[in-house]
């Protein structure tokens, strides 16, 4: 068994494309491991992003819609499974890493609010230092994890999460590829979803737009994913005219769903009940776990509001911001 990682190892170096990032040549992790004798340094992390807590509570954040009633709608989850796809696809095609690149998507957003982003403007306004979900995916794995002694994944997959939305673009160019894989994925699953709410129609998409990603979800998938692998080389892109066009989807999504008052409507209260939780927590942390409340020791009772606040499902922060805040019914014997 000592030499199926190996092999791998060998497979990789023989087959990859010569920009693609080998498991063999890793910048390592923070704290030195023995290696596993099955799996590489990358599929040590892949599983253990599946394995991790914060992982399985993806199931319950908010993507677009807020608390969406029904098995519909996306959350942050099921995002998270086909931004791992269509990366995947993309990868594979490319002769790249597809289990850093599978690591890297699946542990994107373990950083997220609850409410989306309007939990994570929420968290912006109040901390002082402000707050990035991208940032905190880092802060996760790093520090949050198994009870403060985090997963201690490769540099690769550290780099590719942090750098995943905006910014400085990652090292490698599995990180990259996850970065295009979440726009495509979400922008377009998010049509999907605002269609099944009845906010818009496949229709309402401008011609001009439709014409050249296509008529459907699959249809501009596609499109997208062809494009990228089709002009993809030193780097990860999509052909200029493609990005213009998909450009233009973004801003007609903008505009139609992302600042739409329909599915916005309750971002407020959202936005309202962190920041008292925030407020709560940052003057009384000893009511938070024991893990947040030796970061707000060692840290900054702030530092430790944020990081239990953003670990929260959509129904538990709900939850407890009802036990705190919400008074109990009265009841009478006779």
């Amino acid at each position: 068994m000592a030499c199926i990682r190996e092999i791998t190892c060998e497979r990789e170096k023989a087959m990859l494309s010569p920009g693609a990032a080998l498991a063999a040549e890793t910048k390592g992790r923070m704290r030195q491991e023995d290696e596993c004798p099955v799996r590489t340094a990358y599929q040590r992390d892949r599983d253990r992003i599946i394995h991790s807590s914060s992982f399985r509570r993806l199931k319950h954040k908010t993507q677009v819609f807020l608390s969406p009633e029904g098995d519909y709608y996306r959350t942050r989850l099921t995002h998270t499974l086909e931004v791992s796809q269509i990366a995947g696809t993309i990868a594979r095609a490319l002769r790249m890493n597809e289990d850093l690149t599978e690591a890297i998507a699946l542990g994107h957003d373990l950083g997220h609010t609850p409410f989306g982003h309007a939990g994570e403007r929420a968290l912006a306004a109040v901390n002082p230092n402000g707050f990035k979900h991208y940032e905190q995916s880092l802060r996760v794995v790093d520090k949050l994890e198994k009870d403060g002694k985090g997963l201690n994944l490769t540099y690769e997959v550290r780099n590719g999460i942090e750098r995943h939305t905006s910014g400085e673009q990652a090292q490698t160019l599995e990180g990259r590829i996850v970065r295009l894989a979440d726009r495509i994925a979400y922008i377009n699953h998010d049509i999907d979803d605002a269609v099944a709410a009845g906010i818009m129609t496949e229709d309402d998409i401008p011609t001009e737009i439709r014409d050249v990603l296509g008529y459907s979800k699959s249809g501009r998938i596609n499109t997208l994913v062809i494009n990228c692998i089709e002009n993809s080389g030193s780097d990860i892109r999509l052909s200029p005219d493609i990005q213009f066009v998909f450009d233009m989807l973004h801003s007609f999504m903008f505009e139609m769903v992302y600042t739409n008052p329909v599915c916005k409507s309750e971002e407020s209260k959202a936005a309202e009940m962190l920041s008292m939780l925030y407020d709560k927590y940052v003057k009384y942390p000893e009511m938070m776990p024991e893990l947040y409340l030796r970061i707000a020791r060692t840290e900054s009772p702030e530092t430790a509001a944020c990081d239990f606040i953003a670990g929260m499902t959509d129904r538990y922060a709900v939850r407890i911001f009802n036990d705190l805040f919400i008074p109990r019914s009265w009841s009478f014997s006779d």
